[in-house]
């Protein structure tokens, strides 16, 4: 079969949430100095008009990309949320997490 053209490829690419399961004290020494946000379970859809980087403190969410496959985020870890995806949001347990825009 023929290969992917560049707009598939690229809904692809934007549907790529990155986990760090254990992002190193570095990294952590930073978020911290990051804004807080937190929200308490519940449903709702969300889309990024920026790169998102966060680092979860408290909580756990499943964040599933539209067309793409749920991704599981608990506290420790950290994710990035790439520029122009959009999702759903499932809040499971409150979550707490630092932010930053890039």
């Amino acid at each position: 079969g023929k290969g992917w053209g560049r707009r598939e490829f690229d809904s692809w690419r934007m549907s790529q949430i990155e986990i760090v399961e254990k992002p190193d004290d570095a990294f952590i020494s930073k978020a911290k100095k990051w804004p807080t946000w937190d929200c308490e379970p519940s449903k709702f859809p969300w889309s990024y008009s920026q790169t998102e980087t966060a680092y979860m403190i408290k909580g756990r969410v499943t964040v599933t990309p539209d067309g793409g496959a749920p991704v599981e985020i608990k506290a420790g870890q950290a994710a990035t949320f790439p520029k122009g995806m959009s999702c759903t949001w499932d809040v499971h347990e409150t979550i707490e997490k630092h932010y930053n825009f890039s």
